[in-house]
């Protein structure tokens, strides 16, 4: 803490301090920034049943990303796992198991079947609504959710 690196980390941050634009991504990395303001990354868990440990490593330690509800993160095969990009219909195509998690999602709005493809068609790397696609660190299986404002 307190050395100048050159870079400075600007996403999400929750903390009672106003961090915004006072973090390097070193801080964060070795959880001095954790420590010394209480701070943590993500606001939730997706999956698997993980030690303190790892939840831990994720949500106090590792970079969020921008999303447009609360950023959350996967869990699987007991591992953290690797936030890939957002993600819309086209770069989704490639996994049809990331695919068939969003519909599993959307089918408990009760929505339509034809509803649920209308809008994993709308889905926008850009825009809104916005997928955001994860990988298994063990297991390779993709994941994703989706949101929008």
């Amino acid at each position: 803490m307190g050395e100048f690196r050159g870079y400075i980390y600007t996403g999400a941050v929750y903390a009672v301090a106003d961090l915004h634009d006072r973090l390097c991504p070193w801080c964060f990395a070795d959880g001095s920034a954790a420590e010394c303001y209480d701070v943590c990354f993500v606001e939730g868990g997706l999956g698997d049943d993980v030690s303190v440990e790892t939840f831990s490593a994720v949500d106090r330690r590792t970079p969020s990303f921008a999303s447009w509800q609360a950023t959350q993160w996967f869990f699987h095969c007991g591992d953290g796992a690797i936030f890939l990009d957002p993600a819309g219909a086209a770069e989704l195509a490639p996994f049809p198991d990331a695919l068939a998690m969003l519909r599993h999602d959307l089918s408990e709005w009760e929505w339509p079947a034809e509803q649920v493809e209308h809008y994993l068609s709308s889905l926008d790397k850009n825009g809104q609504p916005t997928a955001y696609l994860f990988r298994c660190r063990v297991c390779a299986a993709h994941l994703a959710y989706s949101d929008f404002t």
